[in-house]
C-alpha cells in the first residue's frame, strides 16, 4: 500500500474542489482518507491510499480534473503554489518501499505530461537532478531556470506545473496564534526551523490568515519520530510567551502516523485506514 497527498490550488470553490476529489475517488481500488481545505491558503490537501496502481490513477485523474477546471491566473491564497495539481507526492506504506514510490512517480509524471499537457518536475526521492531534492529549491517563480523533467513547456498557461514526488511522510502542521501581528509568526517561525538553526526536520513559514484575523506559524515537520508535534508545539508556545501572546489553537493538515504525537484520534492514519477498510 502507498498513500499519496495531492495539494490543489484551490480552498474556497468547495464544489469544484468535491468534483476533483469525486474523480479520484471514483477510481476502483482508491481509499480516500479525506480532504480538506483551506480558505486563506486558498489551498485543499486530498488524501488517499490503495495498491500502486490504483494510486497512480487517482493522482492522474486528479491533476486532469484540476487542469481541467482550475486556472492558476486567478488564483490568489497566501500558499506559495506553482500548479492547479501543485504538489503530488506519493509515500510509501505498509509493505512499499520508496523504489515502489519513485517508480510511481515516475508513472504519473508521464500520464500528467500525456494527458493534461501539464510538465512535471521531480522532488525529493523522485528528483532527476540532485538539486530538485529540496522542493521549495524549485516550486518557486521561474521554478530553477532549468527546463522541467517532463514536458516541453516550463508551464502550462493556465494549470502551471506539477511537482511530483517521492517522499516518507511528513506532518503538515500549523498553530495559529492570538495576534494579528505576522511579525510575531515571522519571527517565530524563523527561531524554530532547522535551516536557521532552530529544530531539527522542522520547514516553517509566518503568514497571515485574513479570514481569522490571526497570524499563523506553517510547518512541515519531515521527520516526526525525531521532532514530534508536542515539542514543536511547546517551542512555538514558549516563543510566543516571551512576545507576549498566546497560542490560538493548532490544526494538523491530513493525517500523521500515531508516533507524531497529535492528540486527535480521528486524525491518525493508521486508524483511519482500519476504519475505513472495516467498513
Amino acid at each position: 500500500m502507498i498513500e499519496c497527498v495531492p495539494n490543489f490550488s484551490e480552498g474556497r470553490d468547495l464544489a469544484r474542489m468535491q468534483k476533483i476529489v469525486d474523480r479520484i475517488a471514483a477510481v476502483p481500488g482508491v481509499l480516500l482518507l479525506g480532504w480538506e481545505a483551506d480558505e486563506d491558503h486558498n489551498r485543499s490537501v486530498v488524501t488517499f491510499a490503495g495498491d500502486p496502481a490504483n494510486v497512480i490513477a487517482g493522482a492522474v485523474e486528479g491533476a486532469m480534473a484540476a487542469a481541467e477546471l482550475l486556472d492558476l491566473n486567478r488564483h490568489i491564497g497566501v500558499h506559495p503554489r506553482v500548479g492547479v495539481a501543485d504538489v503530488i507526492p506519493f509515500i510509501p506504506l505498509d509493505g512499499a518501499s520508496m523504489e515502489d514510490c519513485v517508480r510511481a512517480a515516475n508513472t504519473a509524471g508521464e500520464q500528467i505530461w500525456k494527458r493534461a499537457g501539464v510538465p512535471v518536475y521531480f522532488y525529493e526521492y523522485a528528483a532527476r537532478i540532485p538539486e530538485r531534492q529540496r522542493l521549495e529549491k524549485t516550486r518557486r517563480k521561474g521554478f530553477d531556470g532549468r527546463p522541467p523533467d517532463i514536458g516541453d513547456i516550463a508551464a502550462h498557461p493556465t494549470a502551471g506545473a506539477s511537482m511530483v514526488g517521492a517522499r516518507n511522510i511528513l506532518v503538515a502542521y500549523n498553530v495559529n496564534l492570538d495576534t494579528p501581528d505576522v511579525s510575531v509568526a515571522k519571527e517565530i517561525a524563523s527561531e524554530i526551523r532547522e535551516s536557521s538553526g532552530g529544530l531539527p526536520h522542522v520547514k516553517a513559514m509566518g503568514l497571515f490568515l485574513d479570514k481569522l484575523q490571526c497570524a499563523q506559524v506553517s510547518m512541515n515537520l519531515t521527520r516526526y519520530q525525531e521532532t514530534p508535534i508536542p515539542v514543536v508545539y511547546a517551542k512555538i508556545e514558549a516563543a510566543a510567551a516571551k512576545r507576549g501572546v498566546k497560542v490560538r489553537n493548532e490544526e494538523l493538515i491530513g493525517f500523521a502516523p500515531r508516533a507524531a504525537g497529535f492528540h486527535d484520534k480521528a486524525k491518525v492514519i493508521e486508524d483511519r485506514i482500519a476504519l475505513l477498510n472495516s467498513k
